[in-house]
């Protein structure tokens, strides 16, 4: 069973930044896909960004040219880089690992104040 631990969230004022990580307990060097997704309350889960095992990217178009996804298989993390946050980027972000089934962390709060 893979474990998930997400760091980095926090209170931030619009416009600002921060940078999410996301820990796994195994070798993430073969996974597929790794993802960042978010949850507003009353609202549905929705992907933020994933990216593959070969580096290719893909976001969601609310978060393009502003936000970047990486992972660093040496370290097993995977990282959100959050620039130009708005007040509707507050929610609760969780890290994915995509592979035969998906693993999720517990999330992260983030809130983006006006």
């Amino acid at each position: 069973q893979v474990q998930l631990v997400e760091s980095g969230g926090g209170l931030v004022q619009a416009g600002g930044s921060l940078r999410l990580s996301c820990a796994a307990s195994e070798s993430i060097a073969r996974v597929p896909v790794m993802g960042w997704y978010r949850q507003s309350p009353g609202k549905q889960r929705e992907l933020v960004a994933r990216i593959t095992s070969a580096g290719t990217t893909n976001y969601a178009d609310f978060v393009k040219g502003r936000f970047t996804i990486s992972r660093d298989g040496s370290k097993n993390t995977a990282y959100l880089q959050m620039d130009s946050l708005k007040p509707e980027d507050t929610a609760v972000y969780y890290c994915a690992l995509l592979s035969w089934t998906t693993y999720w962390g517990q999330g992260t709060q983030v809130t983006v104040s006006s």
